[in-house]
């Protein structure tokens, strides 16, 4: 654990961020070069998790670490918007589509450093050998997904605590990783969090395939450094009405995003 308890950068100072192209260095096997350092860096943080140290300054650090070791392989960073995280005073609900592991595994470096945040996730995600340690001690909200009903009732009542402690949720509002925005599957669970809250919704568009999900691991799917990562944070949406206006309003500005990433064909109507 950091003694002087300091985040080591601090990437949404500025609205915009790309990646530095000096940073990289070929690698003739990029995947085998990032899991190389990237296993070493999960090892690490889920040993200091076990013993109770993984705290945010942890997080932030670690999750800048795998950006690092993305990026020295070749993978391109954009990320866009972040004076609309900075700009949103307390707690605010992100509600993204969700492609792959970077978005897990990044967002903390962007988001948590200027703004206390937590995960939404699926129970299994708490059992996983090594992982769960870092996960479990950054208090994520775990709903089943065998029940959405009680799933719903959970995420409420858990919503309600963690936003009243000052920390805003990151929801990942689609069934699974999926390299296609489904808009008819992208569910507002994200804006009834913020509506029944009284806080705003932070849209976040994102294209992470550069890591795909692997076939028998998710976390480990081939790195492709020729495929650009894009993350785009929208502006800040206050809940009117039953949230209908808000939630197609993220759809949207997803959808548009997409199309200018040159991602039509990942659009399902």
């Amino acid at each position: 654990m950091n003694d002087n308890k300091s985040y080591s950068e601090i990437i949404a100072r500025n609205d915009v961020y790309t990646t530095d192209s000096s940073l990289y260095k070929k690698k003739n096997f990029p995947s085998l070069s990032f899991f190389y350092k990237y296993v070493q860096i999960i090892i690490k943080n889920s040993k200091t998790g076990k013993k109770g140290l993984y705290d945010r300054y942890e997080w932030v650090n670690s999750s800048i670490k795998i950006l690092r070791q993305l990026e020295k392989v070749g993978v391109q960073f954009e990320i866009t918007g972040m004076n609309n995280i900075t700009e949103t005073n307390g707690p605010a609900v992100f509600v993204a589509n969700h492609m792959g592991t970077i978005e897990t595994m990044v967002l903390p470096a962007i988001i948590q450093a200027v703004k206390p945040v937590v995960y939404v996730i699926k129970k299994e995600l708490t059992t996983y050998p090594v992982f769960r340690y870092v996960i479990n001690s950054r208090y994520p909200i775990v709903v089943e997904r065998k029940n959405p009903r009680q799933d719903l009732i959970t995420v409420l009542k858990k919503s309600k605590e963690t936003i009243q402690n000052g920390k805003s949720i990151i929801i990942f509002a689609q069934k699974t990783r999926s390299n296609f925005f489904n808009k008819s599957e992208f569910n507002s669970l994200g804006v009834k969090i913020a509506k029944s809250n009284n806080v705003p919704v932070i849209p976040l568009a994102l294209v992470t395939d550069a890591w795909a999900n692997g076939k028998f691991i998710k976390e480990f799917g081939k790195i492709d450094p020729n495929k650009r990562v894009y993350l785009a944070f929208g502006k800040a949406l206050t809940v009117t009405g039953n949230g209908s206006e808000q939630h197609g309003q993220v759809v949207k500005f997803i959808e548009d995003k997409f199309k200018e990433w040159g991602k039509l064909d990942h659009i399902i109507e």
